[in-house]
């Protein structure tokens, strides 16, 4: 038994068309079919079979039970109310926005059955074209229910996460902020930051080192801006407590403080080998 009738996906780019390809090739929805804003990436949506159909009128998701928004946050809450006026009252919506409170806030009013989600994959590519139906396999989703969620519907919505290969976990949407300020939000801040200090004579002769540590800064510039500026207070904590702890190493080589400099960088190392 499918466990969704029709799946629309709302923005087919790596995590929409990866969600399309894994939904397709386990057999949980008899129809899937995609939006975009651009013909190509549906095109190409379709030639990968991540999607059945697609158009880049939202009128293609009607009579869907099943609404994915996949899109940059402020795209999620700008379309949330023309989608509303399409789908019925049953159609069970979610989104895979990298920030939480704001997005509930504002679809628990306008959906029903809305459920948030957010699951950890992915890469610093960003179109449908690197979009892989095994992206989800053994990553966490992170559900973030709230005091009126409609459990049948969370229940679905988890069972669909974790047919899609995802261990699943529960947190408030403030919570889930919270966290992920500083375990995904922090690091890409960075990444951006370091990339642009770098001058621009000085990157031919980058080491594998700055490659790594930057790799995430060639994440998808509009998407970030959204997380940033609708997670700002927790951003804003996040990188002041960095800029604290640069500080102390920057003070202790301006000191040449050999034992502390080597203190601050032994428990950053224990810390890393606990990950």
């Amino acid at each position: 038994m499918k466990l969704f009738r029709k799946v629309a996906i709302v923005g087919v780019g790596l995590i929409g068309g990866s969600m399309g390809l894994a939904i397709k090739r386990k057999g949980l929805a008899r129809e899937v079919v995609g939006v975009s804003r651009h013909k190509r990436t549906l095109s190409l949506a379709k030639k990968a079979r991540a999607i059945d159909k697609g158009s880049l009128d939202l009128r293609i998701i009607k009579d869907a039970d099943l609404v994915i928004l996949a899109t940059p946050v402020s795209a999620i809450i700008e379309l949330a109310p023309k989608i509303s006026k399409i789908i019925s009252q049953g159609c069970i919506v979610t989104d895979v926005g990298s920030t939480k409170q704001e997005i509930v806030r504002r679809l628990t009013k306008i959906f029903p059955s809305y459920i948030g989600s957010h699951p950890l994959a992915g890469s610093e590519k960003h179109s449908i074209f690197y979009a892989r139906a095994d992206i989800f396999k053994n990553s966490l989703c992170l559900l973030t229910p709230v005091k009126f969620t409609d459990r049948l519907a969370l229940q679905k919505v988890e069972r669909l996460w974790r047919d899609l290969g995802c261990r699943t976990q529960f947190l408030s949407p403030k919570a889930h902020d919270k966290v992920l300020s500083f375990a995904s939000h922090l690091p890409h801040a960075l990444a951006f930051a370091l990339i642009s200090s770098v001058p621009a004579e000085c990157l031919k002769f980058a080491s594998r080192g700055l490659k790594d540590t930057t790799r995430i800064a060639a994440s998808d510039a509009t998407l970030w801006r959204d997380i940033f500026l609708s997670n700002r207070k927790n951003v804003l904590r996040a990188i002041g407590i960095l800029q604290q702890d640069l500080s102390r190493i920057k003070s202790a080589i301006a000191r040449e403080d050999n034992n502390l400099l080597g203190r601050i960088l032994k428990r950053a190392q224990e810390k890393r080998e606990s990950l």
